[in-house]
């Protein structure tokens, strides 16, 4: 059977490899471990508005799964607010990001969003971010330090896609400092033990979950597994705990 194509949007950033300083396109390569160890072909998608709804459209149609990655924060006029000034953005992948995920929802494309990913979603639907959580819990605790994850515990709403993915509560890792404030017209499904929200879902579709955390460097295939799942229209239950 002809593994499924799991789109996963990218950054656009300075890097360097080898004897080159450059503009590249990438992603961490946790993410195509994920897809791949899930048993899906994994396909990365720029940072582009592809000339608006319409190409986005066409892009989706050539996939089975989008996976929207974490990264820098959200313009914060997409959710009708002011830029806090610890707010770091990137309108080059809200603007093709935001296309592509509006496209996918239209056909019911199984949908994953991860960190930035669920903020996405979240705003998607009509909510929006806390910008600084720092400002709201007294503390850092979610993003401890550059490059060093929060591990915390959190807890999943019972029946929830969340539950059947994670079980009732797991160890996660987190390294975000803004949050979801309002879901729009997503569910939220997960809270860490202060609280923070730290799953969304959209239960009327077929698969549409957004985790506020790493899995994929925990090398947790869990949720990737289920985006699989569903984007290959499997009807087995996602296995337990």
């Amino acid at each position: 059977m002809t593994r499924p194509i799991i789109g996963i949007t990218a950054y656009a950033e300075q890097a360097r490899w080898g004897v080159w300083d450059t503009r590249a396109v990438l992603v961490p390569e946790a993410y195509v471990r994920m897809v791949r160890a899930a048993g899906a072909r994994a396909v990365v998608i720029p940072p582009d508005d592809l000339g608006g709804r319409e190409d986005a459209a066409g892009l989706v149609e050539r996939l089975d799964g989008l996976l929207l990655a974490g990264g820098a924060d959200i313009e914060p006029g997409r959710y009708g607010a002011e830029a806090h000034p610890s707010t770091v953005t990137r309108p080059d992948r809200d603007a093709g990001e935001l296309a592509v995920l509006h496209a996918a929802l239209a056909v019911d494309l199984p949908v994953l969003g991860v960190c930035r990913g669920a903020e996405l979603l979240a705003v998607a639907y009509g909510g929006s971010l806390i910008q600084h959580l720092p400002d709201v819990l007294g503390n850092g605790r979610h993003q401890p330090a550059p490059g060093v994850y929060g591990v915390h515990p959190a807890r999943f709403a019972a029946g929830s896609c969340a539950e059947r993915v994670f079980g009732a509560a797991d160890e996660v890792n987190s390294y975000h400092h803004q949050g979801i404030d309002s879901a729009g017209g997503l569910t939220v499904t997960g809270w860490a033990d202060d609280d923070v929200v730290e799953a969304v879902e959209d239960p009327a579709r077929r698969f549409v979950l957004g985790v506020q955390w790493h899995p994929e460097e925990m090398g947790d295939v869990r949720p990737f597994a289920a985006l699989v799942r569903a984007a290959a229209s499997l009807e087995s239950p996602i296995p337990a705990h």
